[in-house]
């Protein structure tokens, strides 16, 4: 069985190459309907020696099925964003501290300490469901910060302002973690030349706005914040683990999971870097639901294993982070 200290002390490709194959088998063995859909496939599970060729489930299995590998009740169910009448994704999480140290040790890495942080929270269509992800992840991320002016803001775009402008003067490292819609909602009414801070959009307008370029959108903030970069992140209710991107477009994934391009004609053939194609995530922090996943948005990977996100297939449901129109 794989441990929390197998996957996340993954340092190298080939660390990552032997967890990835132990998991496949574990869950081609455990989950019914991960191996009833390898099983229609024309592959070889005994053949399989390498990340690049494990089949990946087709993301959409999570609004119709129980993905899982085990049939105790879960702690959590983390349910996707949808407009009305649109199904959800359903993710079922049996023990939480995968989550938690997923994207407590994500964040370090790429922000830093979190004690040391103010986070700032402007999320009202997640705040208004019930089961999201990145609510449990932001309030774990509140909870955990050092510093009094952290928390969510509604509506209160005056409120956030002013809290925006007495950590400019105090020196405070902020991040301010947004939905598009209701960052570009705030820049309308309040402008705040604040180049320290680091805004993070998750993407998506939920119905609210026309989608937008991703370079007109970052624009558009930029100028409304005073700031250099948007960063962004790369995450969804199927995954627990989620890349960002310090600015540009360009995201990087931690250590345990990984970027992979299919072919949009041969969703089982692996395109090689440069190429785009459909996005498949590994995720090894997946372990009691799918670690392999082809996702419905359309992106590139490069050498560095870096990756952009350009899109998304035609007819995919509007849904998730960074469902940004490229």
């Amino acid at each position: 069985m794989i441990t929390k200290e197998d996957v996340f002390s993954i340092r190298n490709d080939e660390d990552f190459n032997r967890v990835a194959l132990e998991l496949f088998h574990y869950q081609f063995h455990h989950n019914k309907v991960f191996q009833q859909y390898v099983k229609f496939l024309p592959v070889d599970t005994s053949d399989i020696y390498h990340y690049t060729q494990i089949p990946f489930l087709p993301i959409q299995f999570f609004k119709t099925k129980k993905i899982t590998t085990i049939d105790t009740p879960p702690q959590i169910t983390f349910t996707s964003s949808g407009t009305t009448g649109m199904s959800t994704s359903q993710h079922h999480v049996f023990d939480l501290e995968w989550y938690e140290n997923s994207f407590r040790k994500t964040f370090k890495e790429f922000y830093g300490n979190i004690e040391d942080i103010a986070i700032l929270a402007l999320l009202p269509s997640y705040l208004e469901r019930e089961g999201s992800s990145l609510i449990y992840m932001v309030d774990d991320l509140i909870k955990s910060s050092q510093q009094p002016e952290s928390n969510y803001f509604l509506y209160n775009h005056e409120e956030l302002y002013a809290t925006l402008y007495h950590l400019k003067e105090k020196r405070i490292k902020t991040i301010l973690i947004g939905v598009t819609y209701a960052l570009l909602d705030f820049v309308e009414k309040y402008r705040i030349s604040f180049p320290e801070l680091i805004v993070m959009e998750t993407g998506g307008m939920k119905g609210k706005r026309k989608e937008m370029i991703r370079e007109e959108l970052h624009h558009i903030l930029c100028q409304g914040f005073g700031v250099q970069k948007i960063h962004s992140e790369y995450g969804m209710t199927e995954l627990l683990s989620q890349g960002y991107s310090h600015g540009d477009g360009l995201f990087r994934a931690p250590k345990w999971m990984k970027i992979l391009v299919r072919d949009t004609n041969d969703p089982l053939t692996i395109l090689p870097a440069e190429n785009s194609g459909g996005i498949n995530v590994i995720d090894l922090a997946n372990v009691h639901s799918c670690a392999f996943i082809a996702t419905q948005d359309l992106g590139r990977v490069f050498e560095d294993n870096s990756f952009e996100v350009l899109g998304r297939f035609d007819h995919a449901d509007i849904r998730g982070c960074n469902l940004l129109v490229q």
